[in-house]
């Protein structure tokens, strides 16, 4: 009988956590319609895109989010942006010297002064980051510390799609509108105006106006978009407490300090590639990729080549077994 008790207050507890994720949750990443060319045994980083990528985080990502696991040099490596055959040891690469060189950083000796001076970085330092702690990140970002890109494409589920989505899934602007809760007041005096009070408007969005992914999902009513808080329905949350309407169909996603950061046209790629939103989020999240399992080429060669010999391996195993014991019943 307690073991009975047990398992139906266990079952009892998934069904209410299952209930809870479904109220809340996200909507599901999805890839480019092309796929990702980096999936699969064989798949490989497309390397234009790579490079474009670096220049999307380079240039909107890097103000405010660090990659402290990657050195200016993996840029370089094999199956890397900028790997160059004619340099082998990426720390010779001219063109990693350069991208380097463009980053000050302090110095971790002081000069004779005593003092800590800025300098350009080299291949074998790791990459600038934005604040000197978490402490200056919080006080920038509103109380919130963005996150660390490195292995951003391993520590979220779906990895590169999740990137992919969350960057192009914020809703067009023709959702948004504001509505004042509560009018101006002029009770102050003309000549202190400590009294007067501004109205308070609200960011509201129209739900029903909102295309989630490739879904045909409709939602009735508002979502409340507190100020610093930005809508996206494949943040992970929960926009029931935001949402005025049916509790029961309000849409997924959540709110995060981030607001909306690709615009299109916001970079010139070098390549003559269209900036669309789509395109930046597309090579932003492969070099993420590339910047979780920046040794993933290297992996599946050698992973292939093993999976040959072991193939071999077996079959000459086989024939040996037959001949060896060819005269021995089993």
């Amino acid at each position: 009988m307690k073991a009975f008790r047990i398992l139906t207050a266990g079952l009892a507890g998934l069904m209410i956590a299952a209930s809870a994720h479904a109220a809340g949750g996200a909507a599901h990443p999805h890839e480019p319609e092309e796929g990702w060319p980096f999936e699969g045994v064989t798949g490989q980083f497309d390397q234009a895109s790579l490079q474009r990528g670096y220049q999307v985080y380079q240039e909107i990502c890097s103000s405010c989010h660090s990659m402290k696991l990657l050195s200016y040099r993996n840029l370089g490596d094999p199956g890397g942006p900028f790997y160059d055959p004619e340099y082998p040891n990426p720390n010779d690469n001219p063109f990693v010297k350069a991208i380097a060189a463009q980053n000050e950083i302090l110095s971790p000796t002081p000069n004779d002064a005593g003092d800590f001076d800025f300098r350009p970085a080299t291949p074998a330092d790791t990459f600038r980051s934005p604040y000197p702690n978490d402490n200056a990140a919080r006080a920038a970002n509103g109380g919130a510390v963005p996150p660390d890109l490195s292995v951003i494409y391993k520590a979220r589920h779906d990895g590169a799609s999740y990137v992919y989505s969350l960057l192009s899934g914020y809703p067009d602007e023709e959702v948004y509108s504001e509505r004042v809760v509560a009018e101006a007041s002029d009770g102050g005096t003309p000549d202190d105006e400590s009294d007067d009070t501004p109205a308070q408007v609200q960011t509201v969005i129209d739900a029903s106006k909102l295309h989630i992914g490739h879904g045909d999902e409709h939602y009735e009513g508002y979502l409340i978009q507190n100020p610093g808080q930005y809508y996206n329905p494949y943040m992970p949350g929960d926009t029931v407490p935001q949402f005025e309407g049916d509790p029961r169909h309000a849409p997924p996603g959540g709110f995060l300090a981030m607001p909306p950061q690709l615009i299109a046209g916001r970079v010139e790629y070098s390549d003559g590639t269209e900036a669309t939103v789509e395109q930046m989020a597309h090579d932003v999240a492969q070099f993420l990729a590339w910047a979780g399992e920046p040794k993933q080429t290297n992996r599946k060669s050698l992973g292939l080549a093993v999976m040959v010999y072991l193939g071999i391996l077996t079959i000459l195993l086989w024939f040996s077994y037959k001949r060896i014991w060819r005269n021995v019943e089993h």
